[in-house]
């Protein structure tokens, strides 16, 4: 496998105590409205406007909401102009991170970037000085409580999946960049219930951090997500257990 998310892995955890719906909310009409603006407004022939849909979905946004997100992004209801920026920089430990954002104001979000960095052990580097550590890959998460490994293993790779692995209570089923939707959709004609599928970007390689470097990276993360304009955040670390019960 070309690498995992373990970010990913600590916010699925995180996720059932943290009570941020709204803000959660706002980022996801941002790229509904993202998407829509880039790719049009029919998720069939959008596929990112796809991915965004259903995890509004599966985060119980309402319908209205979503269709609204929509057309302001086809410009059929008036919106704010958003664009797509991408920051790159690195964390403590030398951890290399990824920041994405949809912004309506470039000028304030590379300054709260900058400053959330600097003050959290880490520095903003410039376009490239990391994505090359990383490589863009589907990423399909499935129960794994509601399925036998080998079984999901067979659905998965039958399903055209480049790699299968678990994670604690997670399947996690790589694909293709363009090629996620497929297989999502060839598992859920399995009848595998699908919790989320997105397109993201893996670390080729890791960095191990501990103690203190751990802690402050965590805090950086959480607090770079924070931002309004960070859509994401994916970083190329690796954690012992002890750490991310901690987290």
């Amino acid at each position: 496998m070309a690498g995992h998310s373990k970010w990913k892995q600590i916010k699925h955890y995180k996720a059932a105590t943290d009570a941020k719906r709204g803000a959660h909310f706002t980022k996801l009409i941002r790229e509904i409205t993202m998407a829509a603006k880039l790719g049009g407004g029919d998720p069939a022939g959008n596929p990112r406007l796809r991915t965004a849909i259903d995890t509004a979905k599966a985060a119980s946004m309402p319908k209205e909401n979503i269709e609204r997100a929509v057309k302001k992004g086809t410009g059929e209801l008036e919106g704010v102009e958003y664009q797509d920026v991408i920051y790159e920089g690195y964390g403590p430990g030398g951890v290399a991170i990824m920041i994405f954002t949809v912004t309506d104001n470039p000028t304030r979000t590379v300054a709260d970037v900058r400053y959330k960095l600097s003050h959290g052990g880490g520095n903003l580097g410039a376009t490239n000085s990391v994505s090359f550590m990383f490589d863009r890959k589907g990423q399909i998460y499935v129960d794994a409580t509601k399925y036998d490994e080998d079984t999901m293993m067979e659905k998965a790779l039958d399903a055209g999946a480049e790699d299968f692995v678990r994670e604690d209570d997670q399947y996690i089923v790589t694909t293709a960049p363009n090629s996620v939707h497929d297989v999502q959709g060839a598992l859920e004609a399995k009848s595998v219930v699908v919790a989320e599928a997105e397109v993201s970007y893996l670390p080729k390689n890791t960095v191990h951090v501990s103690g203190s470097s751990a802690t402050a990276l965590l805090k950086l993360l959480e607090s770079l997500e924070d931002l309004d304009d960070v859509q994401r955040v994916v970083a190329n670390f690796e954690m012992d257990a002890d750490e991310m019960a901690t987290a």
